[in-house]
């Protein structure tokens, strides 16, 4: 009958729409997401947990056995897969054709962590993942003098740069820029491996020792340093900003291994707010965390810039080092690691920010240092304030001390009291 065929035929039309829409609500809600080493450091399970509560598959490689990763990080995960070593390519390879081969293809592939920058990458390219840097474009975030050339296109002003080559060449460089000058790794972590020479003598000793690998050399300058930090969506722009300082200059704690003291700024200068923006979109960073680093001059230096100017230091395109996220939720009253999931799964945040803006200072005391107050005094003194604590991984400790305090105040009167309490030395 003609009408029952009607009917049959509109019955055959809302199931082909109510399949079509499942299929794309399975689609935005179930996105696939390879996270790689997301137990270390151990707060990245809030990064999975901000996936899952978004409705994505959250997929993690590790080197440890599913039975005994943290109970946080396994309930957040749809699915793991060890590797015998992160350093093993190919075995990642393995993990991620399993992942495909279970759910379907991969929309992200992301560790947060500059030390697989590289890899990250790689995997991409070869899984046709585009939500992320291919090798081409992680150059320029990792190679330092390749930064130089995203600075300049962002009209950001930068040090004068050499790549190390021969002694002649350096002497050059150096009656251009005068003494100091520093040396580090063209493509290194951190501040690892990083020298400042003074004089010709140290000059001829760095060459003694100098192994031809690629290093840059660059003109010291004298500065306050300050890191622009925050996430960024698919079009480069600044999602949520954050600003730390650090009164201490990271290679002066890690050769000299000083105290390491820094804080979450309340507020964002106009300069640097606006040359950061200006560095994400002219290097091409796309959803994703960033840390820049400038220095505000606090001294002339003559054929860059003048006191008080902003020179682009480093560009990393991952989350700031150690527990600094956790200083960002502390400083604003957010969740930064949903806002960032967010930005991954929606492009865009939709994390209340109109909070009450503090500061947070991170303080980290040395092993083999005899300090006038020990933990019991610090916490009946700063109970209120305290707001994380604990021992810092090895890995972290060189950059970031051995035992830290993160404390949350209203006034940088407050920070400069702290300090002197927790670091003062008998």
């Amino acid at each position: 009958h003609p009408r029952v065929r009607r009917q049959r035929q509109m019955c055959i039309r809302d199931r082909f729409y109510l399949s079509a829409t499942l299929l794309l609500t399975r689609t935005v809600n179930n996105m696939n997401f390879v996270f790689i080493s997301p137990n270390f450091p151990d707060t990245y399970y809030l990064f999975c947990k901000a996936l899952k509560e978004n409705g994505a598959n959250v997929l993690g490689i590790t080197e440890t056995p599913t039975d005994y990763l943290p109970y946080e990080l396994k309930v957040n995960l749809t699915d793991h897969y060890k590797v015998d070593s992160l350093h093993n390519f190919d075995q990642k390879c393995d993990a991620i054709r399993y992942f495909i081969n279970k759910y379907g293809p991969i929309d992200y592939i992301e560790s947060n962590n500059e030390y697989w920058l590289d890899d990250d990458a790689r995997l991409r390219e070869i899984f046709n993942v585009t939500t992320g840097p291919n090798p081409e474009l992680i150059k320029t975030f990792n190679r330092k003098s390749l930064m130089k050339e995203g600075y300049k296109r962002a009209n950001v002003k930068t040090a004068r740069y050499l790549l190390v080559s021969t002694i002649d060449k350096a002497k050059d460089f150096i009656n251009v820029v005068g003494y100091p000058v520093v040396v580090k790794p063209d493509h290194g972590v951190g501040a690892s491996k990083t020298y400042k020479i003074s004089d010709a003598a140290g000059l001829v000793t760095f060459f003694e020792h100098y192994d031809g690998s690629p290093y840059i050399m660059e003109e010291y300058l004298e500065g306050e340093l300050l890191s622009f930090d925050g996430v960024c969506d698919s079009n480069g722009n600044v999602v949520y900003p954050t600003h730390h300082a650090f009164p201490t200059p990271i290679m002066d704690i890690v050769t000299g291994l000083k105290e390491v003291e820094y804080y979450t700024v309340r507020d964002i200068p106009d300069d640097l707010m606006k040359q950061g923006q200006a560095v994400l979109k002219a290097f091409g960073a796309k959803s994703r965390f960033y840390h820049l680093e400038f220095f505000r001059l606090t001294k002339d230096k003559p054929g860059l810039a003048n006191k008080g100017e902003l020179v682009g230091l480093e560009v990393n395109m991952r989350v700031p080092g150690g527990y600094t996220p956790d200083m960002i939720d502390y400083a604003y009253s957010i969740d930064i690691y949903k806002i960032w999931a967010d930005v991954m799964c929606f492009d865009e945040n939709r994390e209340d920010i109109s909070q009450v803006k503090r500061y947070c200072l991170y303080l980290g005391r040395r092993d083999g240092i005899n300090y006038l107050h020990d933990d019991w005094e610090i916490f009946n003194r700063y109970c209120n304030l305290i707001m994380k604590e604990g021992r810092m991984p090895d890995i972290f400790s060189e950059a970031m001390g051995n035992r830290y305090y993160m404390f949350r105040v209203d006034d940088k009167a407050t920070i400069a009291e702290i300090r002197r309490f927790v670091l003062a030395r008998k």
